[in-house]
């Protein structure tokens, strides 16, 4: 069987096995009684707070959308082009070295061209009031961020191009299930060694809201051993959690300014949304069809792509994965809304108190300044949760059904 021929088979596994995936895992229709119909914004918050998050929604998209721009201007330029095989050829060493090198040189690229929108985005976030975070720790972040980035995709490369230098024909095959299983794999142990490299954990303190938390658990059927407070205040004024991992290393983490300033019901809703999240183990399902995704991108790759084996490659599938990225943001968003919605859905459930939900989104709104009425192209493309609208029109259908 030729290469392209191996590729093909390896893309279209892939994409079956995403579709089988999405089609069993994916909770396509999470709300009873069809269609929400959000209420108008004004019913909900003040014409002051509406300018407000529109004005600061309207300066963060142009800064948003003008680094994605440029970014994939620039990895086009460098990938679809001689310019970036040139350079890679420059490099001198074995071919492991030469793949690290181009994957953090181009990286290091696109990082320093997009830094004066990230500059312009926090810059636009501290006169909001959004963040607290001192200049110089924002830029040790910004250091670690590029650190993990790169060490990320410096092992898939790795990977890839040593597989194809392996077997020529088979390598798409090879280094597509290796992919799959590398993506299961930082699943698992990314809130074991990335998490803990920009905040630390703390137990959620004994007392009246950690009982009332592990019953939520019981209620949900969820085996937790601990709830973790993040010291998330040190960096940002929003208020989240979240539940990343699965298996042993499955963990849901409040930030400790939701604990600190939120009344006890609000900080239960928010926590019943994340252990409906634990319970489907949508980590898990996101992981699953990550790997299938990354099995069909191999599968692609095989096909659009002579010679992966040379590392003056490396900078054309950079750019064909930043492509690839961009086209799929719909769907892996999509997917994102509804299982986001299934958890609201359960969360509302498991507490029945809609008006307590309803007051946590109006104060999510309000810390993070997000837009009510975001671009309808906005919300489809880059949207990974519902609007802040449409979540409480979920809670009024509740609260009208009992």
């Amino acid at each position: 069987m030729t290469g392209r021929r191996v590729a093909l088979l390896v893309a279209l596994v892939g994409a079956v096995a995403f579709a089988v995936l999405a089609a069993l895992l994916v909770p396509w229709d999470p709300v009873p009684g069809g269609p929400l119909h959000p209420p108008p914004a004004s019913a909900y918050f003040t014409g002051a707070e509406i300018r407000r998050a529109e004005d600061y929604a309207s300066i963060a998209r142009l800064w948003s959308w003008s680094s994605l721009a440029v970014s994939l201007l620039v990895a086009g330029v460098l990938g679809f082009t001689r310019l970036g095989a040139r350079a890679v050829d420059r490099v001198r060493g074995p071919w492991w070295w030469r793949v690290v090198v181009a994957v953090v040189g181009l990286a290091l690229v696109g990082r320093v061209v997009t830094l004066p929108f990230s500059v312009l985005l926090r810059r636009h976030a501290l006169d909001a009031g959004l963040s607290n975070q001192a200049w110089s720790a924002y830029a040790v972040d910004v250091v670690k961020g590029f650190a993990v980035d790169a060490v990320a995709t410096s092992l898939g490369l790795l990977l890839v191009v040593a597989v194809a230098r392996r077997w020529p024909r088979a390598w798409p095959a090879v280094a597509g299930l290796l992919l799959a299983g590398l993506v299961l794999v930082g699943s698992f142990v990314y809130p074991l060694l990335v998490e803990p490299l920009f905040n630390r954990f703390e137990p959620l303190p004994a007392g009246d809201l950690r009982t009332q938390v592990f019953a939520l658990a019981d209620q949900e059927g969820v085996q937790i051993d601990d709830v973790l407070v993040a010291d998330a205040s040190r960096r940002t004024t929003t208020l989240n959690a979240y539940v990343s991992g699965f298996g042993s290393s499955r963990r849901v983490v409040v930030y400790d300014n939701l604990v600190d300033d939120e009344d006890e019901p609000l900080v239960l809703s928010v926590v019943a949304h994340e252990l409906a999240h634990a319970e489907h183990d949508d980590v898990l399902t996101g992981s699953l069809l990550g790997a299938a995704g990354a099995l069909l991108g191999v599968g692609l790759l095989g096909l659009l792509l002579r010679d992966v084996a040379d590392p003056r490659r490396v900078p054309r599938v950079l750019a064909l994965l930043a492509v690839a990225t961009f086209l799929a943001s719909p769907l892996q968003n999509g997917i994102s809304r509804e299982i986001e919605t299934r958890a609201d859905a359960d969360a509302l459930r498991t507490t029945g108190d809609p008006a307590s939900f309803i007051a946590l989104q109006q104060e999510l709104a309000r810390r993070s300044l997000a837009d009510p009425t975001p671009y309808r192209v906005t919300q489809f493309w880059f949207g990974s949760h519902p609007t802040v609208l449409q979540r409480i029109a979920l809670a009024q259908r509740f609260a009208q059904d009992g």
